[in-house]
């Protein structure tokens, strides 16, 4: 197999994370212990299908919510997160090649592992990449997306955060090309038409840049919530779930390619979404369901000539107790003197016991089991000091948000992805993020 680690060969050496990073507890291991031996049954009462709830401490920085950067293009590796603070500021760390930190034109396309407020974002709400909604229904976006800085809404690179011209919002999702709005009498979506999300290709072309205009959606229940990927998914509040655009990752059969047509799709009950260019996952009652395209790993090597499996309907994954929400990654391919490197797709979940579980590419440690071995089954993170509430992946870097609001990074730290001050120095056990 032909993959490549960010970070060479550091990662065994410096698996501590430098001497000036924050001490990992001598204790952590006490809530490792807290992972059930036999997984309580899914029916069990006390399971709600949802997270935990954070709880924050006056006395130090809080994270409410937890979100990962987008690439600045196709090749990018989207190696960042941002988190949204107590005091409604968003704070980010990581890669920055397209403005995805949003520290204004001053601080260049520098990344950096020091987690610093995003310039322009206050009274937030809620974070959905680089895009954030405040409280009174407005939308501040940067990094680089349809931000509908001109005529049209096509890709612009941000680095101080713009408001965009919308009425008030709900929920806002943005993808590399197209965003999406939940407003108060339905779905509003722009960008590029590059895979059917905004109209049937036979009405407007393929790529073609749009304004926000109003999705069609069949009638049903108010929606609640908007994911974007290369498909979209509407998530009402009747559990029903619609998806349109990129085929896959739909969830439906559909002899479209892409599917221009908003559908219910089968998996009801949705409680948390992952939607990445080439596959997607979900957590519905406990269980996760992951589908769309990926590469298997066997036992022989991956290549450009290894066949894609392309999966239509949501299929069950297999973990050590119901999940409660689930995070996902997009399988990539690049050249690198003449060979084609192909990293596979990686899974993160959050167990309804509050421990963490990561299975898949784990080249830098970002499974976070103390290994960098390939893992084909649910691993349990070790060293988190409490249970989490959220966790989310980028190709080789994992963060996960404790209910207690503080947030730890472990796997690759070429970006400064886990944001714990020490720039290029991975890790192999979980790192506190130095939040504002």
């Amino acid at each position: 197999m032909a993959c490549a680690s960010d970070d060479g060969d550091e990662g065994a050496a410096q698996e501590d994370g430098g001497t000036d990073a924050p001490t990992p507890r001598d204790d952590a291991g006490a809530y490792d212990a807290e992972v059930p031996d036999a997984p309580p049954s899914r029916d069990a009462a006390w399971f709600d299908g949802g997270p935990r709830p954070v709880v924050c401490d006056a006395s130090s920085s809080c994270a409410t919510s937890l979100v990962t950067t987008l690439g600045a293009n196709a090749t990018d590796r989207g190696e960042g997160f941002c988190a949204l603070l107590d005091d409604g500021t968003a704070a980010c760390w990581g890669a920055n090649r397209g403005g995805q930190l949003g520290r204004g034109d001053d601080a260049g396309a520098l990344d950096s592992a020091i987690p610093a407020r995003v310039v322009g974002v206050s009274n937030a709400t809620q974070l959905d990449h680089t895009c954030a909604r405040d409280a009174s229904g407005g939308v501040s976006c940067w990094g680089t997306g349809p931000f509908l800085r001109n005529d049209a809404g096509v890709e612009t690179t941000e680095r101080t955060a713009v408001q965009l011209p919308l009425p008030p919002v709900r929920r806002v999702a943005v993808g590399a090309e197209v965003a999406c709005a939940v407003v108060d009498d339905g779905v509003l979506c722009w960008g590029r038409n590059t895979n059917g999300q905004l109209a049937a290709p036979e009405v407007i072309p393929l790529s073609t840049a749009l304004l926000p205009r109003r999705i069609d959606l069949p009638s049903g229940a108010s929606v609640r919530d908007v994911v974007v990927g290369r498909a979209a998914f509407v998530l009402r509040d009747d559990g029903v779930t619609v998806s349109w655009g990129a085929n896959p990752p739909l969830a439906r059969v559909s002899s479209l390619f892409p599917d221009p047509n908003p559908v219910p799709i089968a998996l009801r009950g949705i409680s948390s979404l992952d939607v990445t260019s080439d596959s997607a996952c979900a957590t519905a009652g406990g269980t996760a369901y992951c589908w769309g395209a990926m590469i298997p790993k066997t036992g022989e090597a991956i290549n450009a000539n290894t066949p894609r499996i392309d999966r239509a309907l949501p299929a069950p994954v297999v973990t050590p107790e119901p999940v409660v929400q689930i995070a996902t990654t997009r399988t990539l391919t690049s050249t690198e003197l003449g060979e084609t490197i192909i990293e596979p797709q990686r899974w993160c979940a959050v167990g309804a016991s509050g421990a963490v579980y990561c299975w898949g590419h784990n080249t830098s440690g970002q499974a976070g089991d103390g290994t960098k071995q390939y893992a084909f089954e649910a691993v349990a993170v070790r060293g988190l000091p409490g249970p989490a509430a959220q966790v989310k992946a980028t190709p080789s870097a994992t963060c996960a948000l404790l209910t207690s609001g503080k947030v730890y990074c472990w796997g690759a730290n070429f970006y400064g992805q886990l944001g714990n001050g020490k720039f290029k120095v991975p890790s192999l056990v979980p790192q506190e993020v130095v939040l504002p």
